[in-house]
């Protein structure tokens, strides 16, 4: 996908002021320099995380072969309002909670992440864009780190949801099954403050309390609408002719 966009940039480029790819922490796969910062080799070694150094290799490619505007927004693990992936730590948990039942961790819940709120990752994202614009050199696809700078573990992260759902009294369920995950990953966001002038604004608390009212609003529509249609009864299977 990032191929074929950014080859119809390279096709129609006279039309194209500015590439903001938005990439993740995850391109550097697995490293034990902590926290990673924009020079952190990549090293992905998974099939998701390596997914993700090719789009940052295609792109810095095209930004050195053929003079394409790009730079790469490396972001941690963006929550917030509108996600629906249930399988994801923060929308899976809130969802548990909403619904009286104890949330489910896969992992043992000591792996280490960055969470950024989707809120500030837009203003990331368009203070690259106003970069790319003010800047005339070559680029060269310049990565940029953008987080919280305040990682948490599986279990703390929890631990807030719970607060910001008022459910302390449902603890988690810890299956301590999930495989092949990197321990610990957070990011080192000191040069897009440096030089982009950002910074995330939102406390996670409230950004936390935003997205829980979001969930509430969004889960009780999602049940009056079953309740209005509900499904319709599965057809009776015919009979099928003996031999």
């Amino acid at each position: 996908g990032t191929y074929h966009v950014l080859e119809a940039c390279r096709l129609y480029g006279d039309r194209i002021r500015r590439i903001v790819i938005a990439s993740s922490d995850k391109a550097y796969g697995d490293c034990e320099a902590l926290p990673y910062t924009e020079s952190t080799p990549l090293a992905a070694r998974n099939p998701y995380d390596v997914s993700k150094s090719c789009t940052d290799l295609i792109a810095q490619s095209y930004a050195s072969s053929y003079g394409l505007p790009v730079a790469l927004a490396r972001c941690g693990n963006i929550f917030g309002p509108g996600d629906l992936h249930w399988n994801r730590l923060i929308p899976g948990t809130i969802r548990s909670l909403l619904r009286g039942e104890r949330p489910i961790i896969r992992s043992d819940g000591t792996l280490v992440r960055d969470y950024l709120f989707v809120e500030d990752a837009v203003d990331a994202y368009l203070a690259l864009a106003r970069w790319l614009d003010a800047t005339t050199d070559r680029h060269d696809g310049c990565a940029f780190n953008f987080s919280s700078d305040q990682p948490l573990s599986v279990l703390q992260m929890t631990e807030l949801v719970q607060h910001a759902c008022d459910r302390k009294d449902l603890e988690p369920v810890i299956l301590s099954e999930a495989r092949g995950e990197i321990r610990e990953q957070h990011l080192d966001s000191t040069r897009a403050l440096r030089e982009l002038k950002w910074r995330a604004k939102t406390e996670l608390p409230i950004a936390l309390n935003a997205t829980v009212d979001w969930y509430r609003r969004y889960l009780r529509c999602d049940v009056a609408q079953e309740a209005m249609n509900p499904l319709p009864m599965p057809r009776p299977m015919k009979a099928r002719a003996s031999a």
